[in-house]
């Protein structure tokens, strides 16, 4: 550092000014190659000081071997940094509740009715048509937040009525149903729902019809696998629908055939998202993704070729838990995505799970866990569980179905081929019974749940296929005859039953060697689990007393203590 009283000048070695220009650098070495100059003119008594040239006196130093730098005649001296203003943690509290109170006013989670929530007064009715007067929680929470654009994580226990809470808002700006405000399409396909099962797609293909009506069903496309891919090909053609529901496997094919066009679709749901981010479901995903409309990506990158024809997508992801894989892929898939729950909307990033703490890859966060089916189990369930031996399972579920007079049963297995032996083990004794799983045929899968739903059948087995998807509101029973793999799975099967407010019970029939894995999935989901016996054609709950066995031994001891004396 050199200083000149005269022209006050500080030079600092940097990159700004070459050395090699002045003769009189030219010979010494070693030498900084380059100098950076901050000139001030000013009264000559004053001191030359870093404060007087504006800059703080911290001063930041280079990592590493600064000897070897300065042969090499590099500067190890860097501009000194303005100090940052720190933001306190009573501002930080402001900005967090301010950004609550945003959220708090984008959903009115008091509506009365779903004119209060933004709709169009065509769908208004026909949703009052159909027996839908009041929006459920997380209905009133997720339509204002979609109407405005914003992509969403939608979590709500099974049966809450999560799927109105996304094609409400979609039907409100695209269709027949749409506002009058609205622009008018050119009839491409607007909105892709995206489900891990058949019976899930057909499920939601069957709540936009009942809307649309008859006359404008065939606007929705259903694209799942095991129906015939041409004819869905040339229905595709014929009928230009603007919604397309379908399996990932199929929408992918029906897309690398060139028959299916999402370049301009402005909404891409997927339904059960932690499903479909299983392996299985990987490449199929991957294409999706890439061709349906275009990542909003606030100007990270710019488009070119083919992709300047997209428009920017919502995207809207659902399921009834949340794991740490379904924030990663939100925050990947997503741009500033919404946690919306019931009476609750809260930014991603800022959400209860968010601060949970995020899992290495190494090991699941055991609090995640446990938090996350807590909020995905029905209020209304009891839950129980009875002990036999494995030879005697069956014939406890009839006893279970007749103790609780149960009309309509589901019962699930862990094999499909211990499926056909129950139910023969239970027409044998005069109970109507039915198989389901994946290895049936579309229309005799079809037939089945038909039968159910109309009371032919009586108990349902089957295994996890129909864990997920299945929409049959006067299901007021669920019995796990093989025991469900995790807490997640036993929230998925046992929200088959109480749905939409009604009461149901869900039943574990287990092994002596299996009551800890329920005494374990009890205490990650946070519910109570109550042992219980069939007698008499009754349900006989115990009632389990807990003892604190420290202080029953001070007690003991000061007794033996004062017999003593």
């Amino acid at each position: 550092m050199h200083s000149l009283s005269a022209t006050r000048v500080l030079l600092f070695c940097g990159d700004s000014l070459s050395l090699g220009k002045f003769s009189g650098f030219s010979r010494a070495k070693p030498l900084y190659r380059s100098v950076r100059s901050i000139c001030r003119v000013g009264n000559g008594n004053e001191l030359l000081t870093l404060e007087t040239l504006g800059l703080s006196d911290e001063v930041e130093t280079t990592r590493g071997n600064e000897k070897n730098k300065l042969n090499l005649g590099i500067s190890t001296i860097e501009v000194p940094k303005r100090r940052e203003k720190k933001v306190s943690h009573r501002e930080n509290n402001a900005v967090q509740m301010q950004k609550k109170v945003d959220m708090e006013a984008l959903a009115p989670f008091a509506a009365k009715s779903f004119s209060e929530l933004g709709l169009p007064p065509l769908l208004v009715e026909r949703l009052d048509n159909e027996g839908y007067k009041v929006p459920t929680d997380v209905q009133a929470a997720a339509i204002p937040s979609i109407l405005s654009n914003r992509d969403a994580v939608i979590q709500s226990y099974t049966g809450s009525g999560k799927t109105l809470a996304y094609l409400l808002p979609i039907l409100s700006k695209v269709g027949p149903l749409k506002k009058d405000d609205e622009p008018k399409n050119k009839m491409n396909i607007e909105a892709v729902i995206v489900a891990p099962s058949r019976e899930l797609g057909m499920q939601i293909v069957r709540e936009v019809e009942k809307l649309l009506g008859p006359a404008d069903k065939r606007l929705v496309q259903q694209l799942v696998g095991g129906a015939n891919k041409s004819r869905q090909e040339e229905a595709l053609k014929k009928n230009k629908p603007f919604i397309v529901v379908g399996t990932p496997g199929r929408l992918a094919e029906v897309s690398a055939g060139g028959k299916l066009h999402t370049h301009s679709c402005r909404y891409l749901v997927l339904d059960e998202v932690d499903e479909l981010l299983s392996f299985n479901f990987r490449e199929d995903m991957h294409r999706i993704l890439e061709h349906v409309g275009r990542r909003s990506s606030g100007g990270q990158h710019a488009m070119n070729g083919s992709e300047t024809r997209r428009v920017e997508r919502q995207t809207i992801m659902v399921s009834a838990t949340v794991p740490v894989s379904v924030i990663r892929a939100a925050r990947s898939w997503g741009c500033d995505p919404l946690l919306v729950q019931a009476k609750s909307v809260v930014p991603l990033e800022s959400s209860p799970i968010e601060s949970s703490g995020m899992p290495s890859d190494s090991g699941p966060d055991t609090n995640l866990q446990a938090q996350a089916p807590v909020q995905s189990l029905p209020p209304s369930l009891k839950h129980y569980y009875s002990v036999t031996r494995i030879q005697h399972k069956v014939d406890m579920l009839r006893r279970c179905i007749h103790a609780l007079e149960a009309k309509c049963v589901i019962a699930f297995m862990n094999h499909t081929k211990q499926l056909k032996d129950a139910v023969f083990k239970l027409e044998a004794r005069g109970m109507k019974a039915s198989e389901l799983h994946g290895d049936l045929g579309k229309l005799a899968r079809s037939s089945i749940l038909k039968r159910f739903r109309n009371g032919d059948v009586r108990v349902l087995l089957t295994n996890e296929l129909s864990a997920r998807g299945l929409d049959i509101p006067e299901c007021d029973l669920v019995v796990n005859l093989g025991l469900p793999t995790d807490s997640t799975h036993y929230a998925h099967r046992a929200g088959r039953t109480g749905r939409l407010g009604r009461k149901g019970t869900v039943v574990t029939i287990c092994e002596e060697s299996e009551v800890f894995v329920v005494k374990k999935m009890q205490k990650q989901l946070g519910v109570t689990i109550q042992s219980c016996e069939f007698t008499e054609g009754k349900l006989v709950a115990e009632v389990e007393n807990t003892v604190d066995v420290s202080r029953l031994t001070i007690k003991l001891t000061e007794a033996e203590t004062n017999e003593f004396v």
